[in-house]
């Protein structure tokens, strides 16, 4: 498949996870793609094993300097920008909102949100003044339905997800799509944090999905490549839920 033949694609968060699975995607179906990550070796090590087709750059979403320049080098390397995936979130802090400490809800919300209010910022115009193109969110189920001590999680998701119907709205007459792709429990390091192994995490969390287990990340990438291409032409502010039906039950 070739749906993405010569796009470009921006990636904001592509160094490892849901992220990386996603450029590797993108580059399987024939698109150029900077991965962009706060973390700059392992998004370039990426690069690397991607080919001549991927480029990396560093890149703090919260950072408006930042935001900017990870665009102006899509622009400078490829000379376009037709997709944008913000998939940057900061590590969730477990706790209620009198527990929570305010700089770890600022920075949840600082990489979830408004990193990807920044990123969109820079790329929408640039996205238009190609010919249009998608915008995709990675959010979460949790930006659905809620559970229990992640405060700051929750509500991050839920504007992202409100966020993209809100742009839809305002660029539709660019050509410029935007949407965003909510998963459930995905296999990445992120749930390391809490389980000792992927066996774990699966016995853990699977049973809360209708299908009885997480996604891998590849599964969440067909999705993101999916909206990112012309297949989903008709498809804008919508949120697509690609949770094993978790927030079904």
């Amino acid at each position: 498949m070739n749906r993405l033949q010569d796009s470009v694609v921006l990636i904001a968060g592509a160094a490892s996870g849901i992220g990386a699975a996603i450029a590797r995607r993108c580059i399987a179906e024939g698109a150029k793609v900077v991965c962009a990550d706060y973390d700059l070796e392992p998004a370039s090590q990426l690069a690397d094993t991607l080919g001549p087709a991927a480029a990396a750059c560093r890149c703090d979403v919260t950072d408006i300097g930042s935001a900017d320049s990870a665009v102006e080098f899509a622009r400078q390397k490829y000379g376009r920008l037709d997709g944008l995936v913000h998939n940057a979130a900061a590590p969730s802090t477990s706790a209620t909102v009198v527990d929570l400490d305010e700089s770890a809800w600022r920075r949840e919300i600082d990489v979830g949100l408004t990193g990807a209010f920044l990123m969109s910022k820079y790329a929408v115009p640039l996205i238009a003044a190609s010919g249009g193109g998608s915008v995709v969110f990675i959010g979460s189920q949790f930006g659905r339905v809620a559970t229990t001590r992640a405060v700051a999680y929750c509500a991050a998701k839920a504007g992202l997800i409100h966020l993209a119907k809100a742009m839809a709205v305002d660029h539709a007459a660019d050509k410029v799509r935007v949407n965003s792709l909510s998963p459930g429990a995905v296999a990445t390091t992120r749930l390391l944090r809490r389980f000792k192994d992927f066996e774990g995490a699966n016995a853990g969390l699977g049973p809360a999905h209708l299908l009885g287990r997480i996604a891998e990340p590849e599964e969440i990438a067909a999705a993101a490549a999916f909206l990112l291409s012309s297949d989903a032409s008709f498809i804008t502010g919508s949120d697509m839920l690609v949770d094993g039906g978790y927030a079904t039950r």
